[in-house]
C-alpha cells in the first residue's frame, strides 16, 4: 500500500474518531488549511508537510507517526444491540478508537513477535437458547479456565490472559460496550467507561459481552438474547453452589446487609445477585418484584449503599512495551508514539524510572 494511501486512510480514521466532518476540523484548525485541502488529503491526492502534520495531530489528538502507521486492522460486523438508532456519527466514533488503540496494540506483539492465538473454549458447546444452557456454559468456562468456585478478582486481566483484547472508551453515554473480531481471528471486547464507571458495572458488561462473544444463540429474540448475557454473566460471578453456600437453597427474604457483604467479595452488584438468586430458584418471582420496588425507593437502582473496591484494568500493553523498550527493540519516540504520547509526556510519565 502506497504512503499516500495509507495516508489517506489514517487521516479519515482520525477524522472520524473525533467526530469531525471537514468542515469542523477546518474550524478546530482555525481555518488554517482549508476544507478543500483537507478534502485532498483524505483522498490521498496530496501529503502535507511535517508542520501541517503537526497541526492535523495536535487538532485530532494523535500523534505525527499515527498517520504513516501501516497495521491493517478490519473489524468484523459490530452489532450495536439497543441501539440501532446510534447516529451513524457516534457508531464511527466508537469503531475508530477502537481500530486506533488496536492498531497500537497489534502493531507492539508484531514488534516483540508474540503469539496471541485465541483458544475459543466454548467452541463445541450447543446452540443456547435458554437459562440452564447458560449456566452450564459458564460453568464449563470456569473449569477450562481454571477458575474454581470462588471470586474472580480482575477480570480484564483474565480476558488479556485468554488472548481477548480489551477496550476501554471514553464515548457518548448510550453506548455499554461491544465484541467483535479483529482480523477475522483477534476476539475484542469494548466497554464505556462512562457507563461502566463502577468495578462492579465494568465486570458485569465484560461477561455480559463474552456471553456475544461465545455463545451461539438460537432462533430467540434480542430481548431473550440480552437476558440470557445477563445470566451468563451472574453465573459467572456467583456459581450456583456458591451463591447457595452463601445464602442457603431457599430463602423467604434478603437482608441488604448478606447483599452487600456478597458484593464485596465476589464483584457483583446487589441487584444482580438478587436476580441470580432468582434464576437459581433461591426467592420467588413476587419476592424478587418486591425488592427492586424496594431498591427503587430507597435510590439504590443507580447508586447502590455498598461500593466494590476491586481493580479492573490489565498492565499488559504497558508490560510489552517497557520490555521491547529495555530490549532496545523499539527507541523512546516510538514507545511514546504507541502510547499515543508525545515524546515529552512519555517522558515525563516515566523517565524516572526508566
Amino acid at each position: 500500500m502506497g504512503v499516500k494511501t495509507v495516508f489517506a486512510e489514517r487521516f479519515k480514521s482520525a477524522r472520524l474518531m473525533n467526530g469531525f466532518s471537514l468542515q469542523d476540523l477546518a474550524d478546530a484548525l482555525d481555518n488554517k488549511l482549508s476544507r478543500q485541502a483537507l478534502h485532498r488529503y483524505e483522498k490521498g491526492e496530496v501529503i502535507p508537510d511535517s508542520e501541517k502534520i503537526n497541526m492535523l495531530s495536535r487538532a485530532m489528538k494523535v500523534s505525527p507517526d499515527y498517520f504513516f502507521r501501516t497495521t491493517k486492522v478490519e473489524l468484523s460486523d459490530v452489532e450495536y444491540r439497543k441501539l440501532s438508532k446510534m447516529p451513524q456519527k457516534d457508531a464511527a466514533i466508537i469503531n475508530e478508537k477502537t481500530k486506533e488503540y488496536l492498531s497500537r496494540y497489534l502493531e507492539l506483539e508484531e514488534i516483540i513477535g508474540v503469539q496471541n492465538e485465541f483458544d475459543h473454549p466454548l467452541r463445541e458447546f450447543p446452540t443456547v437458547t435458554e437459562y440452564p444452557q447458560v449456566n452450564e456454559a459458564a460453568n464449563i468456562l470456569r473449569k477450562k479456565w481454571e477458575l474454581g468456585k470462588g471470586p474472580i478478582f480482575n477480570i480484564v486481566e483474565l480476558l488479556e490472559d485468554k488472548n481477548i483484547k480489551v477496550v476501554k472508551l471514553d464515548v457518548a453515554e448510550d453506548f455499554d460496550g461491544l465484541q467483535t473480531f479483529v482480523n477475522g481471528n483477534i476476539p475484542v471486547i469494548a466497554f464505556n467507561s462512562r457507563k461502566a464507571n463502577k468495578a462492579d458495572r465494568i465486570r458485569f458488561t465484560l461477561l455480559h459481552e463474552l456471553a456475544h462473544l461465545l455463545l451461539k444463540f438460537g432462533d430467540i429474540s434480542e430481548k431473550q438474547k440480552e437476558t440470557l448475557c445477563h445470566q451468563f454473566s451472574g453465573a459467572m460471578l456467583l456459581p450456583e453452589e456458591t451463591i447457595i453456600a452463601e445464602l442457603g437453597a431457599h430463602r423467604n427474604k434478603l437482608s441488604t446487609l448478606e447483599l452487600g457483604n456478597i458484593k464485596k467479595q465476589y464483584g457483583i452488584s446487589m441487584q444482580a445477585i438478587v436476580m441470580r438468586a432468582k434464576s437459581c430458584g433461591i426467592i420467588n418471582d413476587h419476592y424478587t418484584k418486591q425488592f427492586f420496588f424496594f431498591i427503587k425507593q430507597m435510590k439504590w437502582n443507580i447508586d447502590e449503599p455498598v461500593e466494590y473496591n476491586g481493580v479492573e484494568e490489565s498492565n499488559r500493553f504497558e508490560q510489552l512495551l517497557f520490555r521491547a523498550l529495555i530490549e532496545d527493540q523499539i527507541s523512546m519516540s516510538k514507545a511514546a508514539s504507541l502510547s499515543n504520547l508525545s515524546l515529552a509526556e512519555f517522558k515525563k510519565a516515566h523517565q524516572p524510572m526508566y
